[in-house]
């Protein structure tokens, strides 16, 4: 299905069977809505769940200017408006996470409820040159370049050892992703900032974090959870994709988190 928000052709799919509370999951960096696919099957019969693709990954078109974080944060907010949700609880990965923060931010009415995975408050000055060398070298090199360091940030080497058919289609998703889609989405990333702003997050907040997550220090994520007032911090034992590598203990934090914010 495919909609148009803020002037960009966006793919979403809607899982209601259930038809409860709303339950938005927002994908990673040169991910797309597939990373989900598992939670949408353990969560579509007591949620309406949505997921969708940011600007310039899977099939959502890419956007012909530079974006922050908070213009995607205003997509969900139109998409949710267009798709007749009211408000809905808030699940983001990496730079899912951003978003879902600064949906939580500027759309508070929007939000039931905000998870957070593997995503800090800030990206700190002296790592945003590194976005900005990884966008430049995308655009040189295209997103096939990328998928072996990629991965190897991601995913443990005893995850992607044992799982190849889990691993397999998401190096293919890395690899279509679109470079420009990817470079400015990655040069967003490294304007974002939300420390000042957290503190006005009333919603219950799950803040969920991979004791062996290189690329987002399980240390950055727990500084969500000290500035967003009662929020709940858990560590599982993976890399970057907690959804992905501790499907089954991160399905059963979320979905008890889920019935205690009902």
């Amino acid at each position: 299905m495919q909609l148009t928000i803020n002037r960009i052709d966006t793919r979403y799919v809607l899982d209601n069977e259930g038809g409860g509370p709303w339950l938005v999951f927002i994908h990673q960096l040169a991910g797309d809505l597939s990373v989900w696919d598992q939670m949408a099957g353990y969560f579509r019969d007591d949620f309406t769940v949505l997921r969708y693709d940011l600007r310039g990954h899977g099939e959502t078109s890419v956007s012909p200017d530079s974006f922050t974080i908070d213009d995607l944060a205003d997509d969900l907010a139109q998409l949710l408006d267009k798709l007749g949700a009211p408000s809905a609880h808030v699940v983001g990965l990496s730079i899912g996470g951003m978003v879902a923060q600064k949906l939580a931010i500027n759309h508070a009415d929007k939000v039931d409820s905000l998870t957070v995975v593997g995503a800090p408050a800030f990206i700190p000055e002296d790592a945003r040159p590194a976005f900005a060398q990884r966008a430049a070298s995308v655009r040189e090199n295209g997103t096939a370049s990328i998928v072996e360091a990629t991965l190897e940030r991601w995913l443990t080497p005893e995850f992607r050892k044992a799982h190849p058919e889990v691993v397999e289609p998401i190096a293919d998703t890395i690899a279509r992703t679109p470079a420009e889609g990817f470079a400015r989405a990655a040069e967003a990333v490294s304007r974002f900032d939300a420390r000042d702003e957290l503190p006005s997050v009333k919603q219950r907040t799950l803040v969920v974090a991979g004791e062996r997550d290189v690329g987002t220090p399980h240390a950055a994520s727990r500084l969500v959870a000290d500035t967003v007032p009662g929020a709940r911090f858990e560590l599982l034992d993976a890399a970057h994709l907690t959804p992905v590598e501790e499907s089954q203990r991160f399905s059963a934090l979320l979905g008890n988190f889920l019935r205690d914010s009902s």
